[in-house]
């Protein structure tokens, strides 16, 4: 089983718009039993908190269910269980290496270096612009999928 967490700040936005998208891609290839798939926070502000309405209105579109998701915080415990670590932004994938102590199996990685890009995906909590961040996310989890699984 391939184990994936998806992270962002307050994991109401782009990590799980992520979790979601993943779920959705890999149940369309009859793979669903194959992964375990969450998605978590570096901070603490949005913890219980919903999916913001800009990512449920994504996901409504597309016909995904994202119901019962409530925002976490990644824990140095989720290094040991997840195989891939995969944080939104570098902003991210430094606190993600300061709350697990590093990085020793190299495990954590920039979703957008899996679509062959050296960047981050913007934080639509502060563009806005819920679309772009959609297209973003897409392209990284299809190279993922591309790189890791096929």
């Amino acid at each position: 089983m391939i184990k994936i967490l998806f992270v962002c700040h307050g994991n109401i936005c782009r990590s799980p718009m992520a979790e979601f998208l993943m779920k959705k891609k890999v149940s369309d290839m009859g793979m669903s039993e194959d992964f375990h798939i969450e998605s978590a926070a570096t901070s603490s502000e949005e913890i219980g908190s919903p999916v913001h309405r800009g990512t449920a209105r994504i996901l409504s579109k597309l016909g995904i269910d994202y119901s019962g998701k409530r925002a976490r915080k990644m824990t140095s415990g989720d290094y040991d269980k997840f195989d891939y670590l995969i944080g939104m932004d570098s902003y991210n994938i430094r606190n993600m290496e300061r709350i697990c102590g590093g990085d020793k199996e190299g495990k954590i990685r920039l979703l957008m270096e899996y679509a062959g890009e050296s960047r981050d995906v913007a934080d639509p909590w502060y563009t806005g612009d819920f679309e772009t961040t959609y297209n973003d996310i897409n392209s990284g989890i299809n190279g993922f999928i591309n790189k890791i699984i096929k």
